[in-house]
């Protein structure tokens, strides 16, 4: 990947600078943030959740299980969706769906109740963040490189935020964050509306299996299973450690605030230049091992130990975002928003399983196997990195630069 940094620099302060970027984009970028804070939100929140409804860690994980588990399946119908009413209309139905559910989420009266809202809120962030992206690249100054490196920006601040947003509005009540949510969404509906003009609609409409063919590319699939076992670690990281922390969600909230900001230094300023000097392939296969020793001695030591290794997996997984978001913009033949849809499809799955199996392992053995088991799911991730090495290099250095504007990204990146 190291070629599409000597091709264009996205930092260049002239006018394709980072910086230097249309209203419309800035409008996307900004709504992209609060899409990304809705992830973190409830991570400080969990165990004021759990006693406010009477409900178990199991229980509350199914948060997370339920938004993840229907924003995987919505991933074969979001290209279908924006090829027939463009990508405007689909970001402003993403935010509606948002607003509307994110509100309910903080009426909630049981937990049955909030996990079935944030299913809802799992569609409508699906149907927003899997377009921000292609309405980024096809409207942003500087190339696809600015562009995605603006995507991992709102990405991170979003998942910074997130958790100190939850964290100040959650420490009065539980249902803050919520409510906070949904008018925040509601301001990016506004700008998104006001600010960003139709966007040009496909040559040619995806089909709902368009995505699940694009799988049997080599690459493709094993970039989407190397990615599946990455985000089982990362999502224990981010759903299961606030019950180990056990901390008050101001606390709780301080930790992933530190832990969102390195994701978002690293993914931004750090893992490109590392890409450049090392390669996309051995950088990736490299975080993925380091993670995997960071959540293990997450797992074993003592409760700062703990606190350091959550916050210190924040630049690891920061690295690992903007590595598989250019692998699945480049080694696929695919059309990328095809592409990406099956990528995601696959590698949400994880993200959805992790909240719910990690609970019930503890439950089963000890604190510590949760985190034994995410180890070794990111082993495993990083096993297929060094097996299918030649798939995973195929075309990618010679596509990501010159084909990102011309089929439109449309990668959820964590």
């Amino acid at each position: 990947m190291g070629g599409a940094q000597e091709a264009e620099d996205p930092f260049d302060a002239g006018a394709g600078g980072l910086l230097r970027q249309p209203k419309a984009v800035w409008a996307t970028a900004g709504a992209s943030v609060v899409a990304f804070m809705g992830i973190g939100l409830v991570d400080p929140i969990l165990p004021s959740i759990a006693t406010g409804l009477k409900a178990t860690p199991s229980q509350v994980s199914l948060l997370f299980t339920s938004y993840f588990l229907i924003t995987a399946v919505a991933m074969l119908v979001t290209g279908f969706v924006s090829s027939r009413i463009g990508g405007r209309r689909t970001l402003l139905a993403g935010l509606a769906l948002v607003v509307l559910f994110a509100g309910l989420s903080g009426t909630s009266g049981s937990v049955g109740e909030l996990v079935g809202f944030r299913a809802g809120w799992g569609l409508g962030n699906a149907l927003f963040v899997s377009t921000a992206l292609a309405v980024i690249v096809g409207a942003a100054a500087g190339g696809s490189a600015a562009a995605i490196l603006l995507y991992e920006s709102a990405l991170g601040l979003g998942m910074a935020c997130g958790p100190l947003v939850g964290a100040l509005l959650g420490d009065a009540s539980w249902r803050y964050p919520f409510f906070g949510t949904s008018a925040l969404m509601a301001i990016g509906f506004v700008c998104i509306a006001v600010f960003l003009g139709e966007q040009p609609r496909p040559a040619r409409r995806t089909s709902l299996l368009a995505p699940i063919r694009a799988l049997g590319h080599g690459g493709l699939a094993s970039a989407a299973a190397s990615a599946f076992f990455y985000n089982y670690t990362f999502f224990t990281v981010l759903a299961f450690t606030p019950f180990v922390l056990d901390m008050s969600p101001y606390g709780s909230g301080a930790v992933f605030f530190a832990w969102g900001v390195l994701l978002a230094v690293f993914s931004v300023l750090i893992a490109p230049r590392m890409q450049a000097r090392f390669g996309s392939l051995r950088v990736l296969g490299g975080s993925l091992l380091l993670l995997a020793a960071d959540v293990l001695v997450l797992g074993y030591g003592s409760h700062t130990t703990a606190v350091v290794c959550t916050i210190l997996s924040g630049a690891l997984i920061g690295v690992n975002n903007t590595v598989y978001t250019e692998l699945a913009l480049g080694v696929s033949d695919a059309p990328r928003p095809v592409a990406s849809a099956g990528y995601n499809f696959v590698r949400w799955f994880a993200a959805a399983a992790a909240p719910y199996l990690a609970p019930r392992i503890e439950e089963w053995s000890d604190i510590r196997m949760p985190f034994v088991v995410a180890a070794a799911a990111a082993v495993a991730g990083a096993a297929v990195v060094a097996v299918r090495r030649r798939a995973l290099t195929h075309e990618a250095q010679e596509r990501a630069p010159q084909h990102a504007t011309e089929d439109g990204a449309a990668v959820f990146a964590d």
